[in-house]
């Protein structure tokens, strides 16, 4: 098998910096984009331990223009790109009538524009040789869609329609492309440090907590497989159900319920740096600061094949309540 090139953005910390470490251990040479020279050098210097093949550009995956020469950049050094995984996202918390039209149009730039423009440098690359993987991240459902987190749903509903929109675009052109989505629960990386946040309090994740080497070999799965989707544990599954059957219950308990599960008891002054527009300073990794709360082993991952026998199970499970109604 020739050798894999994976592209990570994000790189530099949380979910990117733990899918580096793992994509290097399975084989791979990495190229690492993300916005913190100092970050990807890090990231770049544990790889090279491992004697991976690395590759740094310091590069803003809002700016669609500066991606494409990464891409090209990267092909020159490392080969042909075969992986891209879209890691990179920013954020902006806080009720939406609270905040600024500029960081709503931020936030989307960087988690759903910078999704798209990855996926199109990928793409035209992929292209030319007719095979690849690409993964885009997805929120694992909740209740709901969490009230204060408005702009990131927003984007990632936009990233899991725009992937699914591709998918017989690249059927219909005879490729085999594969676009994964992973759907992941809350993870603990630094976001919840440097998030722009008009709360008023510290941000902590909502739900079960796990840490991003978990979501770094779900991914890694979803480079290697040929799956569509990957959810992440099974709290999403309740939680669509309780979702789909019962949203009013769900907008009540998420109302009265939903903030206090996203935020601490610790007030914060409101002029943290965050990293909405520039990077954080400071050695940041991929693990964030709720490693006390965290779940350690890995929860059941599921994909497309377990979705449809669940869909068609179900389906038979109604079938046959109807039917046993109608002869009552």
């Amino acid at each position: 098998m020739p050798q894999q090139v994976a592209v990570i953005t994000g790189a530099g910390a949380g979910i990117g910096r733990a899918t580096a470490r793992t994509l290097g251990r399975a084989g791979c040479d990495v190229a690492l984009l993300g916005r913190n020279r100092d970050r990807l050098n890090d990231a770049a210097a544990e790889l090279r331990e491992l004697n991976v093949r690395t590759h740094i550009v310091c590069v803003d995956v809002a700016d669609a223009r500066a991606v494409d020469q990464a891409a090209e950049e990267i092909e020159e050094t490392l080969g042909a790109i075969t992986l891209w995984i879209n890691c990179a996202g920013a954020s902006v918390t806080g009720q939406v009538a609270a905040l600024d039209a500029d960081e709503i149009r931020r936030a989307t730039e960087v988690t759903y524009l910078g999704t798209v423009n990855g996926t199109r440098s990928a793409l035209a690359r992929m292209r030319r040789r007719g095979h690849g993987t690409i993964v885009n991240l997805d929120r694992l459902a909740s209740l709901r869609p969490p009230p204060l987190q408005a702009v990131e749903n927003g984007a990632r509903a936009a990233v899991r329609a725009f992937s699914e929109s591709i998918r017989p675009e690249i059927l219909h052109d005879g490729d085999r492309i594969n676009i994964v989505l992973v759907h992941l629960p809350s993870i603990n990386t630094p976001r919840f440090s440097w998030t722009r946040n008009h709360t008023g309090k510290r941000l902590k994740p909502m739900g079960p907590v796990y840490e991003p080497e978990i979501a770094a070999e779900a991914i890694c799965r979803a480079a290697f497989g040929r799956e569509r989707d990957i959810w992440v544990g099974l709290s999403g599954v309740r939680n669509w159900a309780l979702a789909t059957f019962l949203p009013g219950l769900s907008d009540r308990w998420l109302s009265g319920k939903g903030y206090a599960k996203q935020m601490e008891k610790t007030p914060v002054a409101g002029n943290e740096p965050d990293d909405l527009y520039e990077t954080v300073p400071g050695a940041y990794a991929a693990h964030g600061r709720f490693d006390m709360i965290t779940r350690k082993s890995m929860p059941l991952l599921l994909t497309s094949r377990h979705a449809q026998l669940a869909t068609v199970t179900g389906l038979m499970g109604i079938i046959m309540l109807a039917l046993r109604r109608r002869r009552d």
